[in-house]
């Protein structure tokens, strides 16, 4: 080994280690079902999946969990065995080899960072309209942008566990204000417009729009997969990762069903689709709000959406940075990005890049003038949701070639069965995903392509730089996924 390699591996020994035994189950949980972001969800994911997809809307919402909660019992039996904050990087390492680990590994920073970055054009977007419809203060959305990264950098400097905290009191009130809207919808219906039309498999699976339900179905649940990411920082990680997985997936599954559902009965199978097809589609979680709960409970929603984007932020800032931090420890990043501060145990000098990568994407798109929303925040998105279903359908493969080779003692059911089925899942999402990303995007032609290639480029692109270092550099390559193996 050469002294500089000598030299990043003390820089990694020396400052390589996250806080242990500082996550129970519900900090978490906390942390992946805010980065679901159920009330921006909500919001903005019911029009459209009703416009595009039709009435199925919420039984898709379900199945998607389903498939989710397949994927996730052999995903959480690997964690028994591999605790690695760089989750879908040592799982598919040890599934399908390091060549694998590093492609999966360069597409799931890759998507990370995009999602981070696109919740900061979302925010500021959101914030700008709300701070000026509300409080007739008129700012820049940049300005927000910036402000609430200034923030979400120092939560990143500090113990993971005051994150956890900021995340219970923002995801504890955006999912009481749906179930405050549920309760009000329900009694002032008497009953009536009550219809299982919605989870009828004719109008999920074989409806004509059932390709657009399980896009953006998919892309609701992202974000669930980070409970492996803070294995590292969880208390007694064996039983706290499985446990806050199921719950993470099983209450968004019951979650998005059901408030879905709440809007079919709020307005009637008719009334919903006419109102989807209208003009005033993008309107209608307001409206429902406004003709259950009042006028004073749609500002409250108004605030409520831009800490449910704050929340992202928070969630996918320390997803992003574990990620660039373990690739720093495994000496695929810059060695010094491995190192974590000798205080909070925080990987700080990841997070610094998390947060100097976001502003400078927010400045430019400033500089550029381009929107927020539809340009900024959209597009980023878009290429963010790939690859992480990319990546999870990448490490569903890999969890179920690893018990092949050795069932460690669970039944086949959940370590090879289940996660086939969610593989396969994942893959079809994978598939409807690429043919219907304009859904995605509202765009058409070429340019989607250039925000789909990045994701089995740079999966292909780690692959080659995996096997060239097998041949050029055998240690360091031997060492590569070893860190919070469990045997």
């Amino acid at each position: 080994m050469s002294s500089s390699e000598l030299q990043a591996g003390k820089v990694v020994s020396s400052g390589g280690k996250l806080a242990q035994g500082q996550l129970g189950v519900w900090s978490i949980v906390f942390f992946v079902m805010s980065a679901a972001a159920p009330l921006t969800v909500f919001v903005s994911g019911t029009p459209s999946t009703f416009r595009l997809g039709g009435i199925g809307a919420p039984g898709a919402m379900l199945a998607c969990g389903v498939t989710l909660l397949l994927f996730s019992l052999g995903f959480t039996a690997m964690s028994r065995h591999v605790r690695n904050t760089g989750a879908f990087y040592a799982y598919v390492a040890k599934g399908l080899g390091k060549p694998a680990g590093i492609g999966a590994a360069m597409v799931t920073i890759f998507a990370y960072g995009m999602l981070c970055v696109s919740f900061y054009g979302y925010l500021g977007f959101f914030a700008a309209l709300t701070a000026k419809d509300l409080f007739g203060i008129d700012l820049p959305w940049g300005l927000w942008a910036i402000a609430a990264a200034v923030i979400v950098a120092f939560l990143g400097y500090r113990q993971i566990d005051v994150g956890a905290k900021v995340l219970a009191v923002l995801l504890t009130a955006e999912v009481l204000i749906l179930l405050i809207l549920s309760v009000a919808v329900l009694v002032r219906s008497g009953g009536e417009g009550m219809s299982l039309a919605p989870f009828d498999p004719a109008n999920v699976f074989f409806a004509t729009g059932a390709g657009t339900l399980f896009v953006l179905g998919f892309g609701s649940y992202i974000g669930f997969e980070g409970t492996a990411i803070y294995s590292e920082e969880a208390k007694d990680p064996r039983r706290t990762v499985p446990r806050a997985t199921y719950i993470a997936i099983g209450f968004l599954a019951i979650f998005y069903a059901f408030t879905f559902w709440i809007l079919t009965v709020a307005f009637g199978i008719d009334g919903i689709m006419s109102l989807a097809l209208g003009d005033d589609f993008a309107e209608m979680a307001f409206i429902a709000t406004d003709q259950n709960l009042g006028l004073l409970a749609v500002k409250v929603m108004q605030v409520l959406i831009v800490t449910s984007f704050f929340a992202c932020l928070i969630a996918f800032h320390n997803a992003s940075s574990r990620y660039i931090f373990s690739m720093g420890r495994e000496r695929l990043l810059p060695a010094a990005l491995g190192a974590t501060h000798p205080k909070s145990k925080a990987p700080h000098r990841a997070s610094l890049v998390m947060t100097v990568i976001s502003i400078v994407a927010v400045i430019g798109c400033v500089v550029l003038g381009a929107d927020p929303y539809l340009g900024f925040g959209l597009w980023s998105y878009s290429s963010g949701v790939i690859g992480i279903v990319f990546a999870q359908a990448v490490t569903a493969v890999a969890v179920t070639a690893y018990f092949m080779r050795d069932r460690q003692g669970y039944g086949p059911f959940r370590v090879l069965i289940a996660p086939a089925l969610g593989a396969i899942g994942l893959t079809i999402g994978v598939i409807l995903i690429v043919t219907n990303f304009d859904v995605i995007t509202g765009m058409t032609g070429a340019v989607n392509w250039v925000m789909i290639v990045p994701t089995p480029l740079l999966f292909v692109v780690g692959i080659v730089i995996g096997f060239v270092m097998k041949r050029r550099n055998p240690d360091h390559y031997a060492r590569l996924a070893e860190q919070g193996s469990v045997r």
